[in-house]
Order: structure tokens, then sequence, then C-alpha cells
């Protein structure tokens, strides 16, 4: 590929280099000038079909998608177009061809949401640095729903206008046929239509007139430079206000804690109001049935992607979504009468298939250590006996320069120039490649924990960033436990040295 250095598209096939000379036509249009790198950002892991690559240069950087849907690409750029004019963060497009399938849009970086709160947590709290971050989510939802939703045109909606019949229809029968029937839940057919029928009924007597998004929920909105953008609202529709807001806060393995949603709803409320009339009490009359809707919908998905396409990390979000229905079925009570639907959800939580699926929901954890060669290997605590072990003394030394001195790998500066060396990217692309098929198989065969460690010279700079870029990548994976420690930085010399 022309201006693509040979390290660039190492182990790239044939087929994606002639595609990728689509997005680089595009890039050199915009930039007046070739990207120098290229690199997937999404492979097997997304359930869209769509092949989503970052190119960039010293001075510019794009994402480039290319898919196949005019019909949800038309949706997608006109809805960006429209959020922009009301002053939304979503992505600015930079080029787009239909006819070939292809869009160029702003890069946003590469922290998402669940991310960001995956490494703000621990297994009791979460920070409050992640709790604002999803506060100020909440507060933006209500400007897409209500006020770009009045004079949003929704022809352009695929494959529905609206969340009407036909799209809750789709929904119900995608969770009964392949989770309930694929997981070996028992129901009665027709009982259970009866249900979603009364259901349906129900969830269409909400106030239906705004702009529903659709797959609100915390991998569709990034994080940059502190302040969320929102990306993947292509399959946004006319709907209720609930559902999305039920979306980002029953978002499975997201598994925010009770008290953080009942504060994030009631902000939500606030901030609704202040764009269009709220009956509290009307709108929990629906809430909690648009959140059972939504649960059917992502349960379908993990079956149709797990049990029917056999891609067994979408299994991992099961136990989560398990653990919010069980939640929902101590603590909720809705309006109207489900007795064949409740039932299978009983059947679902005493269920030994699924059980087992919660059983290795646990799945893989990966424990990520940076360290300095001249204080010895890292010890494999997990007592399985190591992993990976990678040197970055080869790699171009910040710390070699004073003005990085007093930085690590985690700061700014230091990140950026590292991004800037193609033998870093060519290195990680190296580690990345090993890492995943590791890690494929260690899911494949029930393994629980898989160590990789980065070693360099004073564990400060080059096996830091190396260690965080890695643990960006594997948090984008479901079924896996990502740990990174920094075994320099978090020492007591390190720390009274930073003091």
């Amino acid at each position: 590929m022309p201006g693509i250095s040979d390290s660039v598209i190492l182990g790239l096939t044939v087929g994606f280099i002639l595609i990728m000379d689509i997005l680089t036509e595009q890039f050199e249009q915009v930039f007046h000038a070739l990207p120098d790198r290229i690199q997937p950002l999404q492979g097997e892991l997304g359930g869209s079909g769509r092949k989503i690559i970052r190119l960039n240069n010293a001075t510019s950087s794009a994402i480039g998608i290319l898919y196949a849907v005019r019909e949800e690409n038309i949706a997608f750029l006109e809805f960006s177009k429209h959020f922009r004019r009301h002053g939304l963060p979503v992505p600015e497009i930079y080029a787009a061809d239909l006819d070939r399938g292809a869009y160029l849009e702003e890069d946003l970086g590469d922290t998402t949401l669940f991310e960001f709160l995956s490494a703000n947590r621990n297994e009791e709290t979460i920070a409050p640095v992640a709790v604002d971050a999803y506060r100020k989510v909440v507060a933006w939802l209500p400007r897409f729903q209500i006020e770009a939703g009045r004079d949003l045109d929704y022809s352009v909606c695929y494959p529905r206008a609206s969340f009407d019949r036909q799209s809750i229809a789709w929904d119900l029968n995608y969770f009964k046929y392949y989770f309930l029937r694929l997981a070996g839940i028992p129901f009665n057919e027709q009982a259970l239509e009866d249900d979603f029928d009364t259901l349906t009924k129900f969830l269409l007597s909400a106030e239906r007139d705004y702009f529903m998004y659709r797959d609100f929920q915390s991998r569709n909105v990034m994080l940059k430079d502190g302040e969320p953008f929102f990306v993947d609202y292509q399959g946004g529709r006319k709907g209720a206000l609930q559902y999305d807001v039920a979306s980002l806060l029953y978002d499975a393995k997201a598994d925010l804690p009770p008290a953080l949603r009942q504060e994030l709803l009631d902000l939500y409320l606030q901030r609704a109001a202040d764009f269009t009339r709220i009956d509290r009490e009307e709108f929990l009359r629906y809430f909690y049935a648009y959140i059972f809707v939504r649960l059917m919908q992502a349960l379908g998905a993990y079956g149709f992607r797990g049990f029917y396409e056999r891609k067994s990390h979408f299994l991992q979000s099961v136990p989560y979504a398990l653990k919010n229905l069980r939640w929902l079925l101590h603590n909720v009570t809705l309006p109207i009468q489900l007795p064949a639907l409740m039932g299978a959800f009983h059947s679902m939580l005493a269920s030994p298939k699924l059980q087992s699926v919660a059983i290795s929901g646990s799945g893989l954890t990966v424990r990520i250590m940076s360290f300095s060669f001249h204080r010895g290997m890292p010890q494999d605590e997990s007592g399985h006996g190591g992993g990976f072990v990678f040197d970055g003394r080869c790699l171009p030394n910040p710390g070699r320069e004073e003005r990085f001195k007093a930085l690590t790998g985690r700061d700014v500066p230091v990140i950026e120039y590292l991004n800037q060396q193609d033998s870093v990217h060519q290195f990680c692309t190296n580690v990345t490649s090993l890492v995943d098929a590791s890690v494929s198989e260690y899911q494949r065969r029930g393994f629980k924990s898989l160590m990789v460690s980065f070693g360099c010279t004073g564990g400060q700079h080059r096996s830091v960033f190396l260690a965080e870029q890695l643990a960006k990548h594997l948090r984008q994976k479901n079924g896996l436990d990502v740990k990174v420690t920094h075994r320099e930085l978090e020492s007591p010399e390190w720390k009274a040295a930073a003091e």
C-alpha cells in the first residue's frame, strides 16, 4: 500500500489491504497526506460486522469504517450531522462514500466508558472519578432524546422508524428462539406469546415521541480529555424515554450497584425535566417493563452469538444479565401480569446449563505487570507459572530525555512520544497478536489465569506504557478480568520519591 511501511501491514490479509485503499484515499483527501500507520480496532469480538480501523500519521488521526449496509450507514451519517448541529458531542464526519460503504470520522481515542469504569473500580467500590463520568453521560442523554429528537428526520431510521410492535416482536422472538430455546429453558409457546402480546401493548401505551438511541450502553460512549462522546447510534428510532436510561443503568457487564443506579436515574429525571414535562410516577410505571425488554434483547444477542454462532466470549455476559434479572424479580412488581414469562425467568435462574455458564462466567484473569529488569523478574503469585515476558528495552527510551525523567508511561507526554514511534507500533502489534491467540485458547479450554509482563530498564516509562496499552486492548473483550500492576511505581521507594 503506497506510503504505508511494511511493519504496519504485518499480518494483514491481501483482501484487507485492498479494501483499506478506500479509507487511505479518503484520509489523503482530507488531510493532504497519506497515513503512516493503520490499526484494525475491532475483529470478531464485535457483533455488528463493521470493520473499524484507525489511520494516522505524525499530525493527523481518523477512524475509518467499512460496512456494506447502505441504509445503516445513511442513518449514522445523517444522525451525526443532525446531532452536531445541536451541539451534541458526536464524531465529526470527514468523508463518506456510500457506494463503497466507507466513511472517515473523528478519532475519539481508545477509552470507552466501560474501560474507564473497569480501571476505576475494585470488588467493593467504584471510584468517584468513574461515578462522575456516568453523571456526565446521564446528563447528556435527554438532549439527544428530547431536544435533538424534536426535529430529527426519522425517515432515515433503519430498519424501523419507531420502536413499534414489529420492533418489539423482533426483540422478543430473538430472546425466545436464540436464548430460551438454545439454553434449553422450558416454556409453553402459546402462553409465552400471550404474555409477549400483553407486554407489547403495555410498552406501546407509554409516550413514545422521542429519539431512542437504542444501544445506549457503556461501550458506546468514548471518554476524551475526561468528557463523554457518543457513538453507535445508527439503530436509533422514535420511542420512549425509558428505554435508553434502562439500557445504560442495567448494562450487564458494567454491573452498577443498585444505589448508584437509583442516583443516576434521579439525576436523569431532573435533567429530562429541563426539556419536557416529566411525571415521575408515570415514568416509573413503564420504566421496569422497558428494563425487562432491554434485558431480553441483550440475552437474545448473547444467545445468538454464543450458543448459535459458538462465540463463547459472548456468553461471559450472561451471568451479569442473570444477576440483574434476579434483582428485578426480587425488587420489582410490574403493573401487568406475565405468568409464563416470569416462569421462564425463574427457570433461567434455576437452569443447570446456565449455572454452568455462570460458573465459567468468572472468565479468564489476565494479570499484566510492568517491571525493571534491574530489580529481577516478576513472580506469578497465582501459582500458574509465568506466561509471557516481553523485553521493551529494544524500544526508544523516553527516560533518556530530561523532559520525561519525572514522568511515567501513564503520562500524556510520554504516551504521545511513544505513539509516534513506528517501532513501538510494530512491537505492540506483535505482542497483541501473540496474547490474543493465547487468550482465545485459554478461554476455549477454561483456563483461569494468564500473566503478561513487560520489562524495561527502570520500569517507569516503556514497560508501563506497554502494560497500559495491552490492558486497554484486552478490556474490550468479554469474559476477561484484566488486572494491572506497575511493580516499580507501586514500590515504597518510588512513592517516597514521588512525594
